[in-house]
């Protein structure tokens, strides 16, 4: 089904001489995995429904996963959790196309890491928090305020 070189790589050749309306669900679940070669994630889950359809083959798909980013008040590691759902359809020719443009591979491969990779990094949180009260730095010293007061603040700086 996939490889380690190309974890959400699937093998849809099978599905494309079904009857329109079969469908089969691909599960996905990897404690680590990178993808683009530039985001790290853990507790990878997701699974993609890859239905046949008359212009191609539809993959309505629902992935979570958490990434390590920095607090924007602290600085320090904070984990947030991301969570995403997409429909998309994989046309057999360019007639049939949608606006994203994805045509099924001759191979009847398609690899659903470059989907993957830009639906969560649309959720990335613009200003990721390590917890909801985070206390920040001090503005003057940089003493991170959540590990010890400073006497420079008497108040959360945001």
């Amino acid at each position: 089904m996939n490889s380690n070189r190309h974890p959400l790589r699937l093998n849809v050749g099978f599905i494309i001489s079904q009857s329109i309306g079969y469908n089969r669900d691909f599960e996905f679940d990897f404690p680590n995995i990178r993808l683009q070669s530039e985001m790290d994630l853990t507790s990878f889950h997701g699974v993609a429904k890859i239905s046949r359809t008359p212009q191609g083959l539809l993959c309505q798909a629902h992935f979570h996963a958490d990434i390590l980013l920095d607090c924007v008040r602290c600085l320090e590691p904070a984990s947030c959790h991301l969570d995403t759902e997409f429909d998309e359809l994989y046309a057999f020719s360019s007639r049939t196309a949608t606006e994203s443009n994805l045509i099924l591979p001759d191979d009847a491969h398609i690899d659903l890491e470059p989907l993957v990779h830009e639906y969560l990094t649309i959720e990335i949180p613009i200003r990721p928090l390590c917890k909801p009260d985070c206390l920040g730095l001090c503005s003057i010293c940089g003493e991170n305020l959540n590990e010890r007061g400073c006497e420079h603040q008497t108040q959360p700086v945001d």
